[in-house]
This record gives C-alpha cells, structure tokens and sequence, in this order.
C-alpha cells in the first residue's frame, strides 16, 4: 500500500536538476566533469545588486514583507514593464513570487482544473507538463521540427485547440533551443487566439534580456495587445542579472488572476525572501552595463558551439537567438554508437567523455541533447575535443 498519490506518482523528477546533481556528486568524488546540464549563468551577481542586499540586512529589511511583494519592488517591476515592453500594469497586477518556477506553479494551480488542457510547445522547459498535471489538468503537445527552425506550425496549433483548452504556454527565448517568437509570429498567434475567449496565455520571458537576434525582442501582449487582459506575462532576475539563487520571479497579468495567484502563494511560500527583493529591486532599477557584457559573452560561445557541433560527426543544430542553449538532433550520432536513444548517449557521454547534458526527451524531443554554453569557452573547447574522441 502507498502513502503517495497517484497525482505525485505521475510527475516525473526535473531531468536538469538530476543530471546537474549528478554531476556534482561525480565531482565530490574525484572524477574530472564538465557540466554543460545546468542553466545557471557562471557569472556572478553584478556587485551594486550584492550592495543593495546587504544595505536591506543593515536597515532591517529582514522581517515578512507583503504576500505579493514590496510596494518598492512592484514599482520597479511596473517600471520595467512599461520601458522594456511597453505593457502598462498597476500594482493590483503584480504578484513577486519565489522564482518565476513559483510564478508558473502559482499560476497553473489558479486557472487550470480536472477537466481542463493546456498547450504545451515541444520542446518545452521540462516542468511545464508536469506543472500542469499537478494542477489536474492535460498537457496537450503541439510539436514543432528542426527542419523549420523549431517555428510552431499554425494548423497545428488549431488542431490542438478545443472546448477544453485553458492555457497555451509560450517560452521565448525557448529554453531549450535559444529560437525566439518574433513579433509576426505572435501576430500569427494571436489571430487564433481570437477564436477562442476562453483561452488565457502564459507568457515566459525569463531569457528576455539574453537575447541578440536581428529585430527587437517582443513580449506577446505587446505584440498582441487586444489579448492582453487574457495574457499573464511571467519574468525573474535569475538569467540576466545572474541571480540563480536569490530565487526572485514575477508576473504581470489580469488583477483577478494575479489576486488568486496571491491567495495560493498565501497558503505556501507567503513572501519571497525580504533581502532577495531588495537585491532584485536595485537589479530592475541600476545599469545594464554588465548584463550587456554576459549577453556578449554568451554570444561569442553560442557562435563558437554552433559551428564545433555542426562539424562533429552525427551532430545536426540550428541556431539560436539568445538564452544559452543549443539542441542539436544527435540521432545519426546514437544509430552509429549502436545505442537506444538520447538518454543512453547522455549517460554515454558522462561516462566516457566526462561532459553531462541533458536528454533531449526530457523537453519532449526524443533524438536531441540539450547544451548549455553558461560555462567558459575552455570548458567549452574542452567539451568538443572530448565528445568528438568518443564518437565513431
């Protein structure tokens, strides 16, 4: 007889933290790894952002704060908001949660139920899905290829649709593949969305700043600003600011739903960390100067890994346009290893090259690898020379 439920026995634990842990463990024991698993900047935190936390401890920042945040951090995250994506919100529409994981697992349990669907776009961040099960409702996974750059394919995105459809989830830049929608595509988007009131819109910006394609980046509500009372736009510190740690996510969207969000956050977490908040605060407020400089940096290696991945035998990747990810399709590398599948080759790769990432079926794409070049470049060049060793 079980103690557990059959709602936890269904969810499956996050792949990136198991490998990532794996990793480590291997490390703690002597044994030489590059993890190229984790999607933690190997920056560190920018040095005003570190002042600003310590300030709050000296000032006594450190009791309970309100569920949904400071009223310092709400307007900075208004601020941000209106400058970065021209979206106009009051503080009735801003929930700061423990992370944007927070934001989405707060959010989830607020809107879906038994009964309900959710779309989700492979390849995925890997805790949609199961967020989603948590809730008690149905990811529905829409699939999109390669071969046309990983753009979702619009008819199959209708066809996804129907009566039950609750939520459509939308990661751009995605996370795995670094693509990101451009403002066309959201209009595509968009069009459809029309046909369907019912349906609300769960936008994922967290790698909004790491990004370096040609046009500019655009959230969906400001592409499609006729859908934005059903959109909730989901953002953090985590990525851009190098802040993995402080644990600061946040969310812009519809007062009603922002106010339930509340009322889960209420029963759980309460306030993210008082310190944290400040840390994040002074983040949105102060200069860009060195996220400038990582944006740059991941550029130069997304650059660098492209072209090593694209040379390595039975490796095939497309580019991206920021995060810092790459998710090349390794099935011919797998067919010529004489191994099953994407997770053979990972467990393959750690023990014989040393080098962790993570399977590609862990974000819904069966014959794929995710990379993550948050890491130096001679770890990087390091890598290659010892997968391609290991491939025939």
């Amino acid at each position: 007889m079980t103690r557990l439920t059959k709602r936890i026995e269904s969810v499956k634990p996050s792949a990136t933290i198991t490998i990532s842990a794996k990793a480590m463990e291997l490390r703690a024991k002597g044994v030489d790894v590059i993890s190229l698993s984790q999607g933690e900047p190997d920056f560190d935190t920018p040095n005003h952002i570190k002042e600003a936390a310590v300030q709050a401890i000296k000032d006594g920042k450190t009791k309970y704060t309100p569920v949904d945040g400071t009223p310092e951090i709400k307007e900075a995250i208004i601020k941000k908001f209106k400058r970065d994506n021209n979206l106009e919100y009051k503080a009735e529409n801003i929930l700061v949660s423990t992370g944007a994981k927070h934001t989405l697992f707060n959010l989830f349990q607020s809107v879906l139920e038994e009964g309900n669907e959710a779309i989700v776009i492979s390849p995925y961040w890997v805790s949609y899905p199961d967020m989603v099960i948590l809730a008690g409702a149905k990811p529905i996974v829409v699939n999109t290829l390669q071969k046309n750059n990983f753009d979702l394919d619009l008819d199959h995105l209708r066809q996804a649709l129907t009566d039950n459809t609750r939520l459509i989830i939308l990661n751009s830049p995605s996370n795995p593949t670094g693509v990101t929608f451009t403002k066309e595509q959201y209009h595509g988007i968009g069009s459809i969305l029309k046909d369907y009131p019912k349906v609300l819109i769960a936008t994922d910006d967290m790698y909004e700043h790491i990004f370096w394609g040609n046009h500019k980046f655009c959230s969906f509500a400001e592409a499609c600003p006729d859908l934005f009372e059903r959109t909730i736009t989901i953002n953090g510190v985590s990525k851009a600011y190098a802040m993995t740690g402080w644990r600061i996510g946040y969310c812009g969207g519809p007062a009603d739903i922002v106010k339930a969000m509340k009322k889960i956050q209420g029963q759980n977490t309460s306030n993210a960390s008082s310190i944290s908040q400040a840390a994040a605060t002074a983040a949105l407020n102060g200069s860009h100067n060195e996220v400038i400089e990582m944006v740059k940096a991941y550029e130069d290696r997304h650059q660098y890994l492209c072209e090593a991945l694209n040379n390595l035998d039975g490796f095939k990747v497309v580019p991206g346009t920021g995060a810092f990810y790459l998710f090349p399709d390794v099935s011919q590398a797998i067919k010529a290893l004489g191994i099953k599948n994407d997770l053979e080759f990972s467990e393959y790769l750690l023990e014989k090259a040393g080098v962790a990432v993570v399977p590609g079926t862990a974000f819904g794409a069966e014959g794929f690898i995710r990379i993550s070049y948050a890491t130096s470049m001679s770890a990087l060049e390091q890598s290659i020379s010892r997968i391609k060793k290991v491939l025939r």
